[in-house]
């Protein structure tokens, strides 16, 4: 999707990034009656990507922002998540969602469309001059009542200059705002895990309404979900498949380490030559995908803090994690909604930031670390051959205290903010 290009450079808050954190965040605070403007370096928003898992804490969320129903349309509720070894035998599954007791499902859904179900929603609610496309961010200057963002217009090559109240970077995993907040912070550190990602369109899913999670005993890994409820009308499914492969040691991210390139099945198919699902034929799951990414397992060691006066992150600028625990979209949602609140109820903005950051900063740190713990944890287990259902519901149910979601969420207060009155 094409956006307008307005004159405004003026907002309350800008955002810097219009992915599900950026967006999700803009839908917030407009909310809250506080003006927000999006910028985004593509030039062009488009339904990128592949599968995600929303956590039910991110569901409720996007149903108090009035979106459940747009939701519920795209994606697929889980009904449990699964855990087997490479010849498909399960060792343990766990209720998710509704089905475990939540108000809220969890739902599997295309990446791409989600995020252009959000983007629909801004520019339906706060007008298409709330996002502008092909605005790369270049530096900040800090001034006594607010910041000044230097960028350029990638259209025309000109310089741009933004001012605002506040500034939230949620420009993803290679944020240009982390950078110049934090320039001595070094390389992103790779697991030493390759991932190979596709989406491929099949005739049925025979576990149904599950994430399924395999490890073999050479710590190889597959995740594998259906995506898209308008599959399912017509009969079909769409499966959502990644593949982790442990190719290096750990350690910084070098420049020889590849980042979104596209895949080779045969430099895939080596690594699952004994897998035999008697659900799936992986080979031909894995030929199906029009396309198939290929990018490193990283993450970064977290922030004591993300931001300073009136500038602050969020989502995977903030805290980029292994995908171990299926939360990274989650949190960068309930970021935007934490963030909206405090700027809502706090009408000093450092002082709102200040308390954002409070709220987010220990508990996403928690996540970051527990992922790095249930990817070591659960590839040792998983593909010992010894694995039992007890070794995996102690590994799941630790995470779910650090994530908060073994918390009781149905009973958690509202984050939705009251509405700020302008004079």
């Amino acid at each position: 999707m094409e956006t307008t290009h307005s004159s405004s450079t003026t907002a309350d808050v800008i955002i810097v990034g219009g992915g599900i954190g950026g967006l999700t965040a803009a839908l917030s605070l407009h909310a809250a009656g506080i003006e927000a403007l999006v910028l985004e370096s593509a030039r062009e928003i488009r339904p990128l990507g592949v599968g995600i898992n929303l956590q039910s804490a991110a569901v409720r969320e996007l149903d108090e922002l009035g979106l459940l129903d747009e939701l519920g349309a795209l994606g697929v509720p889980v009904v449990e998540q699964k855990f087997v070894n490479n010849s498909g035998r399960t060792l343990f599954g766990e209720a998710r969602g509704k089905a475990a007791g939540y108000n809220w499902d969890l739902y599997s859904v295309h990446r791409g469309e989600l995020q252009m179900m959000l983007l629909d929603a801004v520019v339906k609610r706060l007008g298409p001059d709330a996002v502008r496309t092909g605005v790369q961010v270049e530096g900040f200057e800090e001034t006594a009542d607010g910041v000044r963002l230097h960028a350029v217009d990638r259209a025309t090559g000109s310089q741009v200059t933004f001012t605002a109240g506040a500034v939230v970077g949620a420009d993803g995993i290679h944020s240009t705002l982390r950078g110049l907040l934090h320039p001595d912070e070094g390389p992103l550190k790779w697991s030493g895990v390759t991932m190979w990602r596709g989406v491929a369109e099949a005739e049925s899913f025979a576990p149904g309404n599950s994430v399924v999670i395999a490890v073999d005993d050479k710590k190889t890994g597959l995740v594998a979900y259906q995506i898209s409820g308008a599959a399912l009308k017509r009969g079909r499914t769409l499966i959502n498949w990644v593949c982790l492969v442990p190719t290096g040691r750990p350690g910084p991210l070098g420049s020889d380490v590849s980042w979104n390139a596209p895949g080779k099945i045969e430099d895939l198919l080596p690594h699952y030559a004994d897998w035999d699902f008697d659900w799936a034929d992986l080979r031909d799951l894995f030929a199906k995908s029009e396309e198939i990414l290929e990018y490193p397992m990283v993450d970064r060691d977290p922030l004591p803090s993300w931001g300073r006066g009136r500038i602050t992150l969020l989502g995977d600028a903030a805290h980029p994690g292994y995908p171990a625990g299926a939360n990274g979209g989650t949190q960068a949602i309930i970021d935007a909604r934490v963030l909206a609140y405090h700027l809502a109820v706090e009408p000093d903005v450092t002082k709102a930031l200040a308390a954002y950051e409070a709220d987010r900063v220990p508990a996403t740190a928690a996540i970051v670390l527990a992922n790095r713990e249930v990817d070591r944890v659960g590839r040792n287990t998983s593909g010992s051959g010894t694995a039992s259902g007890k070794d995996l519901e102690e590994l799941t149910d630790s995470y779910d205290r650090t994530t908060g979601e073994a918390e009781k969420l149905n009973g958690r207060a509202s984050l939705t903010p009251p509405r700020v009155e302008r004079g």
